[in-house]
């Protein structure tokens, strides 16, 4: 039988995951850690909590407590292992109990996990809890279709008060925060300039397996020399050596600093929080907290194993050479396939994450089979007004074949890009006879900016057929001549959702875009009719998509044959 939840994260059950059996069920992290072989995914309700529940909580408590690989054969071992062996187990629940099982407590009085005890605002006052949740109205957040405001309440069970705990330590918005008491640079009773939450500066790009063992050791970077000795988790901080100017998380004083290893990156308290828990008749729920200015990190540092970057040769004044990159606004994850299999390092572009790059050392290794079922899942916030409210929230889920990750082996990476790089050309093409029809008919071109352009309704309607194709791939090992299908088959589907895209443009046109009309520009004349437009977006699909033509003519010469006969 299920213990109610009293804010014990190790032991009670709060974490939503679902097993290998479909059922949903809520260990504590223990549990969780110590079946993570049962575990196919969390279960949470919004896809910005994976990469803070990884990073917050699991991992560190993983690699602080096992270690990190120092070799490929290393992980390979663990990996090929496919669950924690009974010693790391043991060596899991000495570390969650006897060792700092008292530090992972919400309510605890003297060391609340994630939190500062005792935090009061200069003004006195708590705020309401939908100050943690970023869909809800709260001060200058105010999402459009918010059914609250900020005079409402709103009481979180230990579940979500935990979960977007994590959440808020990664995401927060930026601008003024709650001056805290203790804190010597607030003013006013505020304090200003605070960026955003380190994943909110980022395009977040997390590595899954079949099990949740497995998405663990896929976001465990090998480290030739192992931990830093001086770097610890949030939760033991007191056992840091001092630094100039750092100060613990666990006060409301804050600094400005680099990250001091890669479980003080991940466990990164970028917010001084206190949850008010109280006791209700359904149990201990939160339905006030103070959220207070906490570190703020110096730049992202190359150890962060979650983001692709851009990279610069010639960055301007102040500019880093080396940028976190972003994704990009209403794009799937298939759209940005440049940057996520970018291996090369270049002098200006895009280069893939730490993550993805030993992926597909791994793959090269043999520690990786070819058609292992390689999941990537991405997420993002972005910001408006300053970055002090949240407008959109990017996510999605895509398979990614592990061979397109091998360095030494550009075949199959190279048609993935061409398939991409074929669906942007034809979008671009179909909007181009969008244009061109309305300046038939006398319209104007639609700026692209304020109106929804025919190629994100074709990208749309091909977006199963690309999941399909790069699904199908993670499969499909040396067999070139099944390559060249695959694509033929890709090119075939794109050609025909473009074809209809088309004739839905051109039937909406009046008939006197047959007669069309000229223009005049640069002292030329440039004629637009229907009948010329149309023509001009067939040759250039049969163009961008030859296989689909040859394909579409072999065919028609067969069909005139077989008549023939």
């Amino acid at each position: 039988m299920m213990k109610t939840a009293t804010g014990d994260l190790v032991e009670d059950g709060w974490l939503p995951a679902v097993g290998l059996d479909g059922v949903v069920a809520q260990p504590g992290v223990l549990r969780v850690l110590t079946d993570a072989h049962t575990v196919r995914r969390l279960d949470l309700p919004v896809a910005t909590m994976v990469p803070a529940v990884l990073r917050q909580l699991l991992l560190p408590v993983v690699l602080d407590a096992l270690g990190a690989p120092r070799t490929r054969r290393e992980w390979a071992g663990r990996f090929a292992q496919g669950r924690f062996s009974s010693e790391e187990c043991e060596r899991l629940t000495d570390y969650l109990t006897v060792r700092y099982g008292g530090r992972f407590r919400l309510f605890d009085g003297e060391r609340p996990f994630g939190q500062v005890a005792g935090l009061q605002a200069l003004s006195g006052e708590a705020k309401s809890s939908t100050l943690l949740v970023p869909s809800i109205a709260s001060g200058n957040n105010v999402p459009l279709f918010s059914a609250f405001s900020e005079a409402d309440h709103l009481d979180l069970t230990v579940t979500q008060a935990a979960l977007w705990l994590l959440h808020v330590q990664c995401w927060d918005t930026a601008a003024i925060k709650t001056g805290a008491v203790g804190d010597p640079q607030a003013k006013a009773g505020k304090t200003t300039g605070n960026p955003t939450g380190p994943l909110g500066q980022l395009g977040v790009i997390v590595p899954t397996g079949r099990t949740l063992y497995e998405t663990l050791m896929l976001n465990t970077p090998i480290l030739s020399d192992g931990l830093d000795a001086a770097d610890r988790p949030q939760w033991a901080w007191d056992e840091r050596p001092k630094a100039p100017g750092w100060v613990s998380p666990a006060g409301p004083q804050w600094s400005a600093r680099d990250a001091g290893g890669l479980l003080d990156l991940l466990t990164f308290q970028s917010r001084r929080i206190r949850l008010i828990g109280r006791e209700t008749g359904e149990g201990q729920r939160v339905r006030h907290v103070i959220v207070c200015a906490g570190d703020r990190l110096r730049g992202t540092p190359e150890s962060e194993p979650h983001t692709a970057w851009h990279l610069t040769a010639r960055p301007k004044a102040g500019q880093a050479p080396r940028r976190p990159r972003r994704h990009r606004s209403g794009a799937t994850a298939w759209q940005g396939l440049g940057s996520l299999l970018a291996l090369a390092v270049p002098d200006d572009g895009p280069r893939t994450s730490l993550l993805l790059r030993q992926i597909g050392e791994l793959r090269a290794d043999g520690a990786l089979a070819a058609d292992y079922p390689l999941g990537v899942e991405i997420s993002a916030l972005e910001y408006g007004n300053q970055s002090a409210v949240v407008e959109n929230a990017i996510a999605d889920i895509l398979p990614l074949p592990t061979v397109a990750l091998v360095a030494s082996d550009d075949r199959l990476r190279a048609a993935l890009l061409e398939c991409v790089n074929q669906a942007d050309r034809v979008g671009r093409a179909l909007d181009d006879l969008h244009a061109d029809l309305r300046r038939a008919a006398g319209g104007e071109v639609l700026p692209r900016d304020r109106s929804e352009q025919p190629s994100a309704r074709l990208l749309h309607g091909v977006d199963p057929a690309m999941r399909r194709l790069l699904s199908g791939l993670r499969t499909i090992g040396d067999d070139c001549s099944s390559l060249e299908r695959a694509q033929e088959a890709w090119e075939l589907t794109l050609f025909e959702a473009a074809a209809r895209e088309a004739e839905l443009l051109r039937e909406a046109v009046p008939p006197r875009a047959v007669v069309g009309r000229v223009e005049r520009a640069g002292g030329k004349e440039f004629v637009f009719r229907s009948g010329r437009a149309t023509a001009r977006f067939r040759t250039r699909l049969k163009g961008i998509l030859r296989r689909a033509a040859e394909a579409q003519r072999n065919q028609r010469e067969n069909n005139q044959r077989e008549s023939a006969a």
